[in-house]
C-alpha cells in the first residue's frame, strides 16, 4: 500500500484482544450461596453482604465485598468479626480457582443510614 506521494505505507497489525472473564462470573449462584452461609453463621453481627466482580486497580480480576455490620458489632467486636468474616468467606469460596482476589469493606448500619449509598442497600444482588 502507498500513500499519495507514492511512499510505501507499513501497515501495523495489532493483536486482536479478547476480554478474559474469570470463571466466577458463571459461578454467581455458588458465590451467593456461600455468602448467605457466612451471613447466617455470623448473624446477628453481620446483617448482609453484597459483592461485585470486576477489575481492581492493577487490572486483575477481583471480588469486592461490602459487609453490613450491626452497630453493636462495630462498637464491641469489629476486629474479631471482620477478621472472621474475611477468613470464613475466603475459606468457603475457592477464590484462586475462581480467578479472583478478595477486597472487603465494612460498614455499620448507622453509618449507612447517614450515607445512604445505593450500592450498600440490602436489596442488591
Amino acid at each position: 500500500m502507498q500513500d499519495i506521494a507514492g511512499r510505501e505505507i507499513r501497515q501495523r497489525c495489532y493483536p486482536k484482544s479478547e476480554m478474559y472473564l474469570p470463571i466466577a462470573v458463571q459461578k454467581q449462584p455458588q458465590i451467593n450461596a456461600a455468602v448467605a452461609e457466612v451471613v447466617n453463621e455470623f448473624s446477628p453481627w453481620v446483617k448482609y453482604m453484597r459483592f461485585d466482580i470486576g477489575q481492581d486497580w492493577s487490572g486483575g480480576w477481583a471480588i469486592f465485598f461490602r459487609v453490613m455490620l450491626s452497630d453493636d458489632a462495630v462498637r464491641n467486636r469489629l476486629g474479631d468479626v471482620a477478621t472472621r468474616v474475611m477468613w470464613r468467606t475466603t475459606d468457603r469460596l475457592d477464590l484462586p480457582n475462581l480467578g479472583l482476589f478478595p477486597y472487603f469493606d465494612f460498614r455499620s448500619e448507622s453509618e449507612q443510614a447517614k450515607l445512604r449509598e445505593p450500592a450498600w442497600e440490602p436489596s442488591l444482588n
